[in-house]
């Protein structure tokens, strides 16, 4: 790991399985060049602009917070240019980056990653079949968020395991055909109970898709990076599968919430006798 790199402490640390309460660019500025295998980033959309939607049937805000408003077209273009500037910075050569946003955000990453030399891999369409209605009726029921993948440099090799993408048992999503290619539409609901129980983030993405992501564009032992972790289901899904982690957060109490689902992930698999469930090759 990298810890002893990076010279700010870090607000959390177990068995690989590293936090910290800081701007993302102040961190991945203190990690080496060419040091980082995975790069999962979801970003702020930019959306919480006094709209309402449905949450538990229910109209709430889509406000979540100023980290979330929109500051014009300008500046959350230079945004996310800057963050991904840094995150190719530490990316291995061959080291790959997946942002995820709704139509609010993911263009203007695509933009920027093109302009800082990126090359584009997959662009992933999330479709949620459990995804909340539309309340003006004016507009068709967004149902889906996009995910692009990218490799650091065009000419290295990435790590893609084919096999496991093809023939894993992917429940729960009536897309993925048994012994079929994995395609890039991945049919997976929004997370479920059990991963809210201590509370959630506003954005937060279920455990099936991450898992997904780590298993199809890293190894284990290798180092996956999440500049916006949030309740860091990347990080959990990093853990549960023998890969090492660092996640960066501004906001103490969603850290919390990530310390708690880790903690209560390590207390079971102690309570049950055996190392964690979840862990595949």
């Amino acid at each position: 790991m990298l810890k002893g790199k990076i010279m700010q402490a870090p607000y959390y640390e177990k068995d690989g399985f590293i936090l910290y309460n800081d701007d993302s660019l102040k961190i991945l500025a203190q990690l080496p060049g060419n040091s980082v295998d995975m790069i999962f980033a979801d970003p702020p959309y930019n959306l919480s602009n006094g709209g309402f939607t449905v949450h538990a049937g229910r109209m709430v805000s889509v406000n979540k917070g100023s980290w979330d408003a929109s500051k014009g077209f300008r500046d959350d273009y230079d945004f996310h240019y800057k963050w991904l500037e840094a995150a190719k910075r530490v990316l291995k050569p061959g080291g790959s980056l997946w942002v995820s946003g709704t139509y609010h955000s993911i263009y203007q990453c695509g933009h920027a990653l093109q302009a800082l030399g990126y090359h584009i891999l997959n662009d992933i369409s999330w479709f949620k079949p459990n995804a909340a209605p539309n309340l003006s009726c004016r507009f068709f029921t967004a149902s889906h968020e996009t995910l692009i993948w990218a490799r650091k440099d065009k000419k290295a090799k990435h790590t893609f395991n084919y096999e496991a993408m093809k023939n894993g048992a992917w429940n729960g999503d009536f897309l993925k055909k048994p012994e079929m290619q994995m395609r890039s539409v991945w049919a997976i609901g929004t997370p479920k109970p059990e991963e809210k129980k201590f509370g959630k983030h506003p954005t937060q993405k279920p455990h099936e898709l991450l898992k997904r992501i780590v298993l199809a564009s890293t190894n284990q032992g290798d180092l996956i990076v999440d500049p916006f972790t949030g309740s860091s289901t990347t990080g959990i899904a990093a853990h549960l599968n023998n890969r090492n982690f660092i996640g960066m957060d501004t906001e103490k109490k969603f850290l919390d919430l990530s310390i708690k689902r880790l903690e209560d992930l390590n207390k079971s698999s102690l309570i049950q006798g055996h190392l964690y469930p979840g862990i595949a090759a």
